[in-house]
């Protein structure tokens, strides 16, 4: 599928069928955090034609903090659920791709089978850090690119997109490896934790790929509207924790008010009823689909 580009910007023409799918809107794409069933759900029902397992949200869910304690088990069967919830396009958040060469090969084998559109894996070593502290180590351009180039050999029709660390070493080692690793075989560049504008700037005008931003909060990157990263030129942009945190914090507020009240008085407008969560879950088409499928015919 040929994407159709904004003029001005250094965008390629083709797009692997992957990352073309992603950015079907013709225009920059934004991608919904969503790390379990219910939150892929009410992402797809919103409108949102994307969607991006983040490890540091999945961590936080299962009350792990963000430093490469996932396993693929783990982030595997997070995506299946999000997929079959959603059935939109999913990129997964890989961490380092769960070891070397080999590692990453099983891990795109693993992810095509049930579905997901693109992996995403970094340069960091492991155990890894959130993209917004302090105190990462990259491994080389070298090993990385051993790396996508692995996961390009082993994959059929999944995209790969490859997190460059490196801008916290200088904006130059950034864009020279975002370019090693399109070489190597990566259909999307994120060059993650730009502080700036200028810097946003020229990743854009030398880095020959599609583009990922990361809109997180509380980090190194400038809050930025959807509206402008179009105008920078990206082509996705995720919002990796945004739902997680929401939830969290309507959570925390909840949970203290019940142990304090000893009832749900407070809270009772802020919930969703039984017949708008069953609305949302589908659950009446299940019970329909149920009886059609048990309805006994008997033989003539």
């Amino acid at each position: 599928m040929t994407a159709k580009w904004l003029n001005g910007t250094n965008r390629p023409t083709e797009l692997t069928p992957g990352i073309s799918a992603l950015t079907s809107r013709k225009a920059t794409t934004p991608v919904a955090g969503a790390w379990d069933g219910i939150s892929a759900t009410l992402a797809m029902q919103a409108g949102f034609k994307a969607l991006y397992l983040s490890g540091a949200a999945l961590s936080a869910s299962m009350a792990l903090p963000d430093l490469g304690l996932l396993t693929l088990d783990d982030v595997w069967r997070a995506a299946r659920t999000v997929i079959r919830a959603s059935g939109l396009p999913l990129i997964v958040d890989c961490d380092t791709g769960f070891g070397e060469a080999l590692n990453v090969m099983r891990l795109v084998t693993e992810m095509e089978a049930i579905g997901v559109a693109a992996i995403q894996i970094e340069d960091q070593q492991f155990p890894k850090k959130c993209g917004h502290l302090n105190d990462k180590r990259l491994v080389s351009a070298e090993d990385m690119s051993r790396k996508i180039s692995a996961a390009r050999h082993a994959s059929d029709k999944l995209s790969i997109c490859a997190r460059t660390d490196a801008a916290f070493v200088s904006l130059d080692e950034a864009i020279n490896r975002a370019n090693l690793y399109v070489k190597a075989g990566a259909d999307v560049i994120f060059v993650e934790a730009l502080t700036n504008l200028d810097d946003i700037k020229r990743v854009r005008a030398e880095v020959n790929a599609p583009l990922l931003a990361n809109m997180t909060e509380f980090g190194r990157t400038p809050q930025i509207s959807l509206k402008d990263w179009e105008a920078l030129g990206y082509d996705l942009v995720i919002y990796p924790v945004s739902a997680l945190r929401v939830a969290s914090r309507a959570m925390e507020k909840f949970y203290q008010s019940l142990s304090q009240r000893g009832d749900v008085s407070d809270f009772l407008q802020e919930m969703m009823t039984r017949a708008e969560l069953y609305d949302r879950i589908g659950y009446f088409d299940y019970e329909k689909l149920d009886e059609q499928i048990t309805k006994t015919v008997l033989p003539t």
